[in-house]
């Protein structure tokens, strides 16, 4: 399956002479959007390999990765299981959007203390869920793994090799490995961090080879799902000039930079850019019911 590219209308381009195409993942299905489908395809596969018939994954109260595992694993025949961070949402989660959502498509949930929650990775904290949840498939937090990686080397064509700049958001890391593995040579591939912090770096370092790539750190607007009036401004402006609407967490964060870079000649005259719409549009009702306790202004949906 393959999305589109969109050629983006900005006044800012033409007067930088700098050409900008979106290519829209979040088309790719209406639960399943942009990279979690990437990622979660050869999982799926593997998971059958193994007869295994219950995924098990992480997330939090707005993840996108819990609500897309728990279609996905709902359409191919398995049970899912998702470790939510937030033992308070224990008896609130119904008024959770993203939550709710994930539910209707069978998911169980496990709450967990935010302190129980950063043992994720630890060996004793998984044998403990492999005897509450006998025999399940898991799948990491954000769904990011070497058969991620493969999936997501994917979302780029014979077509995109006529861009200089590859553009993605960066959580976990898995999105942007795969397109370096696949990115040519004559190309950069930028990825904007929605988390504070430069150790994606190391962590993308893991997963590929290669130079031709770099991480901009000065976007990410106070960390993971933070935002600012800056940020919902800028994305309701995008979306009342093209037409396309972007979540909050990533893509939004990540066009914020790329626009600042292009208003700022970070790219030369004739500069073809590429940026990945990674999906996520799921969490923006969520999101406003947080913008609206900060006295905010609200995504226009």
């Amino acid at each position: 399956m393959q999305s589109i590219n969109q050629l983006v209308h900005l006044p800012l381009l033409d007067k930088k002479q700098v050409t900008l195409v979106l290519k829209r993942e979040d088309l790719l299905h209406p639960y399943i959007s942009g990279n979690k489908y990437r990622k979660l395809k050869y999982n799926l596969l593997e998971a059958g390999k193994q007869n295994k018939s219950t995924l098990l994954t992480f997330g939090g109260a707005y993840s996108n990765h819990i609500a897309a595992t728990a279609y996905a694993a709902n359409e191919k025949g398995f049970k899912s299981i998702g470790v939510i961070r937030g033992e308070e949402l224990q008896n609130s989660w119904q008024g959770n959007n993203t939550l709710r959502l994930a539910h209707e498509h069978g998911m169980e949930f496990k709450f967990v203390s935010r302190q129980a929650y950063r043992l994720k990775d630890d060996l004793e904290f998984l044998s403990q869920l492999s005897q509450e949840y006998k025999g399940f498939y898991l799948v990491p937090e954000g769904g990011t793994n070497y058969l991620a990686v493969k999936g997501c080397a994917e979302i780029l064509t014979q077509e995109d090799m006529g861009f200089d700049v590859i553009c993605c958001s960066v959580g976990t890391g898995g999105t942007v490995a795969g397109i370096i593995k696949s990115a040519g040579d004559h190309q950069q591939v930028l990825g904007f961090s929605a988390l504070k912090g430069d150790f994606l770096k190391k962590e993308i370092q893991g997963m590929v080879q290669g130079q031709n790539w770099n991480v901009m750190t000065d976007y990410h607007f106070g960390g993971y799902a933070k935002m600012t009036k800056e940020l919902v401004d800028f994305i309701n402006e995008f979306k009342e000039h093209t037409g396309i609407p972007l979540d909050p967490v990533y893509t939004g964060k990540m066009l914020f930079g790329l626009v600042n870079m292009i208003k700022h000649n970070t790219f030369a005259a004739g500069t073809k850019i590429l940026a990945i719409h990674t999906g996520g549009l799921q969490g923006i009702t969520g999101m406003n019911s947080v913008l609206k306790k900060k006295n905010l202004p609200l995504l226009n949906i």
